[in-house]
């Protein structure tokens, strides 16, 4: 047969079939899915690698010595057990700040707030914009609203001190403005989460007879928990590394004494690593010390989050035993 005769082919990339175009989007995401994944193994086993050698007990459980904390910064008489009990008192404090807040907010916006209102454009807006505010804006926030507005507002009016007891930068200011921080989180996990619960629950509680309160305290809730506690998870994570919100609103470079109350100052690990970067003279020296206080960060990290990810999961277990009993 004649050449003539055959049909003319012509390659369309619009041909291609639309399960390899798929294929191909997914080995694209996945590979930088991957990527990341692998500059982040890279960054941590090499902060690893540094500082496990100087992590020992007696550097977790030793105080800073000298006199105006000068030892801070002598690698072989060094501790950070201050920076630790501060890390976790400013987290733990910042949790319970941030979680009912963010969770009544999250409630509301997805169960009861009609989405075409003005409240909940308001509400919505003013959420993702507190998303993008950079971290030292928070801690100015923090200082011009929390420590002199608040704090000397409660020392003049109710306390009536001229010594700063509320008006000074403590913990308690610390928590809240990391709480401020990390409150877009929570709220964002808490809708998704309820999002998730299926309509037809819903639906088979209110036509059983059950209130639209009751169907969500017994119904959604329970359903949706595990899914807000990841939103606590990750506020945790976000929390426990943040040093430009807690230098001006509590952080101290150093304390003698481990803080006793609420309107105390405290050490923190994350603004103790900024300053051996920046503070010491004798760098080659303190490079050891720096990387071990790093490691006793990350691991630190990874201990809170290890224990909020266990209590969701006991939370995920309760509710399967529920729905099989």
């Amino acid at each position: 047969m004649s050449s003539a005769y055959l049909p003319e082919t012509k390659l369309d990339l619009f041909s291609v079939p639309i399960f390899s175009r798929t294929t191909i989007g997914t080995a694209i995401f996945r590979s930088a899915a991957f990527f990341l994944a692998g500059v982040v193994f890279l960054i941590v086993a090499y902060v690893l690698s540094e500082g496990w050698r100087g992590l020992t007990p007696g550097f977790i459980f030793t105080r800073a010595g000298g006199s105006n904390g000068e030892g801070m910064f002598d690698p072989e008489h060094s501790g950070v057990f201050d920076m630790v009990v501060g890390t976790v008192l400013l987290v733990f404090l910042m949790t319970i700040l941030v979680m009912p807040v963010g969770i009544i907010t999250g409630i509301f916006l997805n169960e009861f707030a009609d989405s075409r209102s003005w409240t909940s454009r308001i509400i919505r807006s003013s959420i993702n914009n507190l998303a993008g505010v950079p971290s030292i804006i928070f801690g100015l926030f923090g200082l011009g609203l929390f420590v002199l507005t608040i704090g000397s507002g409660i020392d003049a009016y109710i306390l009536q001190t001229k010594n700063p007891v509320w008006g000074k930068p403590s913990l308690i200011w610390a928590a809240l403005t990391l709480a401020v921080l990390t409150l877009p989180v929570v709220v964002v996990s808490t809708e998704q989460a309820l999002r998730a619960v299926p309509t037809s629950i819903r639906d088979a509680a209110l036509g059983m007879g059950a209130t639209k309160l009751q169907t969500l305290w017994k119904i959604v809730l329970p359903q949706a928990s595990a899914g807000i506690l990841t939103g606590g998870i990750l506020a945790v994570s976000r929390g426990a590394g943040e040093v430009a919100p807690i230098m001006f609103t509590g952080a101290v470079y150093y304390m003698k004494n481990l803080p006793q109350g609420l309107t105390d100052p405290f050490m923190e690990l994350g603004y103790h690593v900024y300053n051996m970067a920046t503070q010491s003279i004798n760098i080659d020296q303190v490079r050891p010390l720096l990387f071990s206080t790093v490691t006793t960060l990350l691991l630190l990290t990874f201990l809170l989050n290890a224990v909020a990810i266990f209590a969701r999961a006991r939370v995920r277990r309760r509710l399967q035993n529920l729905q099989h009993d």
